[in-house]
């Protein structure tokens, strides 16, 4: 009878501690509040993907450095 009043306690001591947590944690940032991710671009040149902020634009084609915007798309790739 002892051992099981000592689970009944130790039950009820965990599942206030649950609830207590629970209801003092910040709520979690829904779907909705989330950053949309920048829009990315491929070099031309090398393939490599990176953000359009970052990239170099010439004749519809980005690139990733401005070497590679000088020669240009990779040959055999258009």
């Amino acid at each position: 009878m002892g051992l099981f009043r000592l689970l009944f306690w130790i039950a009820i001591i965990v599942a206030a501690f649950w609830l207590w947590r629970r209801f003092t944690r910040p709520a979690k940032r829904s779907e909705q509040h989330r950053e949309s991710p920048a829009p990315m671009e491929r070099c031309a040149h090398c393939g490599v993907y990176l953000p359009r902020e970052e990239a170099l634009s010439n004749a519809g084609d980005w690139y990733c450095s401005q070497a590679h915007l000088k020669q240009g798309p990779k040959p055999g790739e258009r």
